[in-house]
C-alpha cells in the first residue's frame, strides 16, 4: 500500500513500476497532494493513466485520421465476413436458387452449402496465422482478399452442388486468413485507451456487410432469372478489393516490427500515431519500454507450429481460457440463428420471402445499432460485467420468443399480436447480444494474447469460432426442420451457464495495456488479481501526483 506523500511541484512525476506494486511519487517541496480542487478517482492502472493523462492524442491530427483510416481497412475485413453471413440467409429463401441447386425439401443440401465455408475456415487457420507472424498483418489482410475474390468467383458462376460447395470452402479459408491478420492488427496499433473502440469498431464490420447483404439480396429477389442470386454472390468481392487497394497505404503493426527486429520503425510509428510527434512523450516512452520487455525476437511466433505456449503454461491456459469462451459464446448463444432468420420469421407467421427478406434487413440494422452502442461505450465499460450480465438477458429474450412461438404454433389462424410479440422479443435478443457480444468478441481474444503468440491464438480462436458455426450452420436446418421453434430453448438453457461461466472465470482487461496485462495472467487468480484497482490523486489541472491505494478490487 502507497502511503500519501508531500508534494512540491506536481508536474514532474517519477514513475516506480515493478508490476506487483505501481507507485506513483511527486518529486519536489511544498504543496501536499490534496490541493485545493484534486480528487480521488478509481482506475486500474496508476502508471497508464497518468500516462494518458499528460499525454493527449491530438484526436482530429492528420495522423490521428491516418490511424483511423488504418483502423477502417481492417473494418472492412470483418465487412467481408459479416456480407457472406447475411447473405446466405436471403439467397437460400430464393426461389431460383432452391430450383438451380434443388434444395427444396432438402435440409441436409442447405446444411452442406452453408456448413463447407466453415471447414475451409478451420483448413486454413493455421496456415493464416503462419503468413500473419512472417510475413505481417498487412500482407494477410491482403492474401485473405485474394482468396475471397476467388471463393466469389467461383461461387457466382456455379450451376452444380459441387461447384458452390467448393467456391463456399475457398470462401471460408479467405475469410479465416482476413481475420486473423485483421483484429491483431487493429489492436496492435490502437493507444491503449482507444483500443476497445478500435478492436469493436472493427468488428462491427460484421454489420458493414449485413446490412448491405439483406439489402442487396432484398433487391435482387425481385429479379426473374440467376442473377437474383449470381449478383449478390459477385458483390462479395467489393470489400475486398478495398482492403487489396489500402493496405499499401496504412503502416505495419509496430509490435510485429518490433519482433521482427524493426525497432526503430516501431518506436518511429508509436511517436508519430500516440505520442503527437514526441519521441518523449510519456505514453510512448510507457509503450516502447513494455513492448522491449514483453517481446523476444527468438520468439514462439518464429517457430511456425509451435503451439505449445498456448496450453503448457499457467498464464497461457487462462489466455485460451478467455479465447476459448468468447470465441465458442460468441457463435452459440443463439446468434446461430440468424443464419436462418427466413425461417424463424415464417414459424411465428411471417409467410412471404419478400416480408422475410425485410424483416432480415430491419434485424441486421437494430443489431448493427446495438453494437455501434457497445463500441463507443467499449473503453468505459468493464467488460466482464457486461459479458455476465449481457448473456443473462440474452437467455431471457430468447425464451420469450421461445414461449410465445410455442403458443403460435398451437394457433389457427395465427393472433396477430403474439406474432408481433415473437418478432419483438427476436429484435431485442439480437440487440442485446449485439451489445454485449460484437464488440467484445474482437477485444477479449486480441487483449488476452500477447504478441508473440497472438496470430496463434487468434487462428486458434478462428478454429474454434468455425468450428462452433460448423455446428450451428450444418444442425440449424436440420433441428428447425425437425424440433421446429423449440430448438430456441436450447439456447436459454446454454446462455444461462454461459453467464455463470463468465462471473467465475472471466479475467478484466479494461484498462491496461497489453503488456500489463502479463502480470495478471501471471497470478495464481487472474479473475481476483484483474479486479484489483488503484486509487490516484488528479489534480485540478488534470496531472496526477500520487497513488493513495493499491489493493481495492472492482466489483462483479
Amino acid at each position: 500500500m502507497a502511503e500519501s506523500k508531500s508534494v512540491q511541484n506536481v508536474d514532474t512525476i517519477g514513475v516506480h513500476d515493478d508490476l506487483h506494486a505501481r507507485v506513483i511519487v511527486a518529486e519536489g517541496t511544498g504543496k501536499t497532494a490534496q490541493q485545493e480542487g484534486a480528487k480521488a478517482k478509481t482506475v486500474h492502472n496508476a502508471e497508464l493513466f497518468a500516462a494518458i493523462q499528460e499525454s493527449p492524442i491530438a484526436r482530429w491530427s492528420k495522423e490521428s485520421i491516418h490511424l483511423y483510416f488504418s483502423i477502417f481497412v481492417a473494418f472492412c475485413c470483418a465487412c467481408a465476413n459479416g456480407y457472406d453471413g447475411s447473405l446466405m440467409t436471403g439467397i437460400i429463401a430464393m426461389p431460383k436458387f432452391e430450383k438451380v441447386y434443388e434444395i427444396e425439401n432438402y435440409p441436409i443440401k442447405t446444411s452442406l452449402i452453408m456448413s463447407l465455408y466453415t471447414v475451409g475456415a478451420i483448413v486454413c487457420s493455421p496456415f493464416a496465422a503462419m503468413l500473419s507472424d512472417k510475413f505481417g498483418r498487412r500482407m494477410t489482410m491482403f492474401v485473405g482478399g485474394a482468396v475471397i475474390i476467388l471463393g466469389a468467383i467461383v461461387a457466382s458462376t456455379s450451376m452444380t452442388l459441387a461447384q458452390i460447395v467448393v467456391a463456399r470452402f475457398i470462401l471460408g479459408g479467405g475469410i479465416a486468413i482476413m481475420t486473423v491478420g485483421a483484429p491483431a492488427y487493429a489492436v496492435e496499433i490502437s493507444p491503449p485507451h482507444w483500443r476497445g473502440r478500435a478492436v469493436g469498431f472493427y468488428n462491427c464490420g460484421w454489420f458493414g456487410g449485413s446490412i448491405p447483404a439483406a439489402a442487396v439480396t432484398y433487391g435482387c429477389n425481385k429479379l426473374d432469372n440467376n442473377l437474383s442470386w449470381q449478383i449478390p454472390l459477385a458483390m462479395q468481392c467489393f470489400a475486398c478489393v478495398l482492403v487489396m487497394t489500402s493496405v499499401w497505404f496504412i503502416p505495419e503493426s509496430p509490435r510485429w516490427l518490433l519482433a521482427n527486429g524493426r525497432e526503430e520503425e516501431a518506436a518511429a510509428f508509436l511517436a508519430k500515431y500516440h505520442g503527437n510527434g514526441r519521441t518523449d512523450s510519456r505514453l510512448v516512452m510507457l509503450e516502447i519500454e513494455e513492448m522491449k520487455e514483453g517481446i523476444r525476437q527468438d520468439g514462439v511466433d518464429k517457430e511456425p507450429l509451435n503451439y505449445k505456449p498456448l496450453f503448457f503454461s499457467h498464464a497461457g491456459r487462462w489466455r485460451m481460457a478467455q479465447v476459448l469462451m468468447i470465441s465458442v459464446f460468441g457463435q452459440f448463444s443463439g446468434n446461430g440463428l440468424g443464419y436462418f432468420n427466413a425461417t424463424i420469421f415464417k414459424l411465428i407467421g411471417v409467410e412471404t420471402v419478400d416480408a422475410q427478406l425485410g424483416y432480415n434487413i430491419l434485424n441486421s440494422v437494430i443489431s448493427a445499432i446495438g453494437a455501434g452502442i457497445a463500441v463507443c461505450l467499449t473503453d468505459r465499460m468493464p467488460r466482464r460485467k457486461v459479458l455476465v450480465i449481457g448473456t443473462f438477458i440474452c437467455a431471457v429474450t430468447l425464451a420469450a420468443n421461445g414461449g410465445l412461438a410455442e403458443t403460435i404454433s398451437m394457433q389457427s389462424p395465427i393472433l396477430l399480436s403474439y406474432g408481433q410479440g415473437a418478432l419483438a422479443a427476436y429484435f431485442l435478443f439480437n440487440f442485446i447480444f449485439s451489445f454485449t457480444y460484437t464488440p467484445l468478441q474482437g477485444v477479449i481474444p486480441a487483449e488476452a494474447l500477447e504478441t508473440t503468440i497472438r496470430a496463434k491464438g487468434l487462428a486458434a480462436s478462428g478454429m474454434i469460432v468455425n468450428s462452433i458455426s460448423f455446428i450451428n450452420l450444418f444442425a440449424g436446418p436440420i433441428a428447425l426442420n425437425n424440433i421446429k421453434h423449440r430448438y430456441i430453448f436450447v439456447f436459454v438453457a446454454w446462455d444461462c451457464f454461459e453467464s455463470l461461466m463468465w462471473y467465475l472465470f472471466c479475467v478484466e482487461s479494461q484498462g491496461r495495456t497489453l503488456e500489463q496485462l502479463e502480470w495478471v495472467y501471471d497470478q495464481k487468480n487472474p479473475v481476483k488479481a484483474s479486479l484489483k484497482v488503484d486509487k490516484v490523486v488528479v489534480q485540478s489541472d488534470g496531472h496526477v501526483t500520487e497513488k493513495i491505494a493499491d489493493s481495492s478490487s472492482a466489483s462483479l
